[in-house]
């Protein structure tokens, strides 16, 4: 008999640009996930709609204002213990200083070198399709 899963989260994440370039955040050690690379972002809260979410994240993760520039297709991952679905944005910093709040790293690269990193298993969709746009 298969067991359901009951946790499933909804987070939205930023693949936020700038000069050609793109920003990886790195989880720190007390994370689940530990170093693995992420899109900065996060949980959803009950009434909150995505981009809300993510202006909020990102002030709290990275102390710096975004604007959306346009929404990727959402992508469903299953762990072990879990289930997350990402809803992706593509972004630019508008306001503030970057300044790592929670994850251990970040780095800004090239969207070619991107695949380079370790990537959180969740990303890895959000990452082959951003790459894909923009070869189009």
């Amino acid at each position: 008999m298969t067991e359901l899963k009951i946790n499933h989260l909804h987070v939205v994440c930023a693949i936020i640009e700038g000069d050609n370039r793109v920003l990886a955040a790195q989880r720190n050690v007390t994370m689940s996930l530990p170093c693995k690379w992420e899109f900065p972002g996060g949980k959803i809260k009950v009434g909150e709609n995505s981009v809300e979410c993510l202006r909020r994240e990102i002030l709290e993760e990275l102390g710096v204002a975004i604007t959306v520039i346009r929404s990727l297709s959402p992508s469903t991952h299953e762990y072990q213990e879990i289930t997350v679905t990402l809803y992706p944005f593509v972004c630019t910093i508008t306001e503030g200083k970057m300044q790592p709040h929670e994850h251990a790293a970040l780095i800004w690269l090239p969207p070619q070198d991107l695949s380079s990193l370790d990537w959180a298993a969740a990303d890895l969709p959000v990452l082959a399709a951003y790459l894909r746009k923009l070869e189009t």
